[in-house]
């Protein structure tokens, strides 16, 4: 894997609580520029989509209000997304023109509570957002060009399971996982049905944990990459649905290194961190993933390997995002209201 001397991190100081942070598309600006979610835990209500332009990411260059704390963050080429813990969705221009936002309010016929699963795929009429609950409910939204989206629910468990995160692997399968329910695959040829599922492998004899962050190859959609409870992260390979290969976790009898013991609260496949071994795309060998943590950690994880460290904070991350243009650059939130800036392949540290 990389040398973890070879980075750069400079943490930029944030007015509000820092919730979530995406990287926009490059094509919209000539400047580096990031969507935030944030809140003001002294004011009620106090909660923004932010649009940031590096290297100066604390005054934000447009803004849109949230009717509640913001659990998920999205971005398509042409679009942004937010779901928020009261249950809404809302739609706006990447390029933030907040007069063009569309919102897809709480409530019976949506979601009513925290949507922390979020992800944007590509059906055959154009964008699709499929949205996961707390409250056991899935829905795919998409989004008619004139201003206006349609609604349909693939599920209702009702409250039976809590669902915490959602993943597109095609334009008809889609992963989702959370509480009480492991992880579970769709099929939308099936008629919106969970053609596998499984429940994750965890430390200390426990059954299933929480699963909190998918992500999904793009050139291995058959594998998928889970972040969870208790320092867990595991890939599951829909090709073997009942072998989950352990990444992470605390108690797992040497079977895979803990690189933290608190939440992990995201996962992403590093496009940038070179495998110890040439891996082919028929090859069973899981790629590197990168996640973050409650406990403040940011870290590279790989099969067999020791978990490279590339931050340790006094605070939680809350959530980071490798740059699809410049894998090199990655941003995070930090919980003490800044936004830290990675770049690897430097020989210097900036703070």
């Amino acid at each position: 894997m990389a040398d973890s001397d070879s980075l750069s991190f400079r943490r930029h100081p944030h007015p509000y609580s820092v919730d979530l942070v995406r990287w926009l598309p490059s094509s919209i600006s000539s400047d580096r520029l990031l969507a935030a979610a944030v809140h003001d835990p002294a004011v009620p209500y106090s909660n923004h989509l932010h649009l940031l332009s590096l290297p100066d990411p604390s005054s934000p260059l447009a803004s849109l209000q949230l009717p509640s704390r913001a659990t998920a963050l999205r971005c398509s080429p042409s679009v942004l997304a937010a779901a928020t813990s009261s249950g809404s969705l809302h739609l706006l221009p990447s390029f933030f023109d907040a007069d063009s936002a569309i919102s897809v309010p709480s409530g019976a016929g949506f979601h009513v509570g925290p949507v922390r699963g979020l992800d944007c795929g590509g059906g055959a009429g154009g964008e699709e957002w499929v949205t996961a609950g707390e409250d056991g409910r899935v829905h795919v939204v998409a989004g008619g060009g004139d201003g206006r989206v349609a609604v349909r629910r693939v599920w209702d468990g009702k409250g039976m399971a809590g669902y915490e995160a959602a993943r597109w692997a095609s334009p008809a399968e889609f992963a989702t996982g959370g509480t009480a329910c492991g992880v579970q695959w769709w099929d939308r040829r099936k008629g919106d049905a969970v053609v596998a599922q499984c429940k994750g492998i965890w430390g200390h004899g426990t059954v299933t944990g929480i699963v909190h962050s998918i992500d999904i190859h793009p050139s291995r959609k058959h594998i998928c990459v889970v972040g969870g409870s208790s320092g867990t992260i595991f890939a599951w390979d829909l090709r073997w649905p009942q072998q989950p290969i352990p990444l992470s976790g605390v108690g797992l009898d040497g079977t895979a290194q803990p690189v933290c013991e608190s939440e992990v609260w995201e996962v992403l496949f590093d496009n940038y961190t070179q495998s110890s071994d040439i891996i082919s795309s028929t090859s069973t060998r899981i790629l590197p993933v990168m996640m973050c943590s409650e406990d403040g950690i940011l870290a590279v994880v790989e099969q067999d390997e020791r978990p490279l460290e590339l931050l340790v904070e006094p605070c939680a991350i809350n959530s980071f995002d490798i740059d699809p243009q410049n894998p090199s650059d990655v941003v995070c939130a930090l919980e003490w209201e800044s936004i830290g800036v990675l770049t690897r392949g430097r020989d210097s540290m900036a703070e």
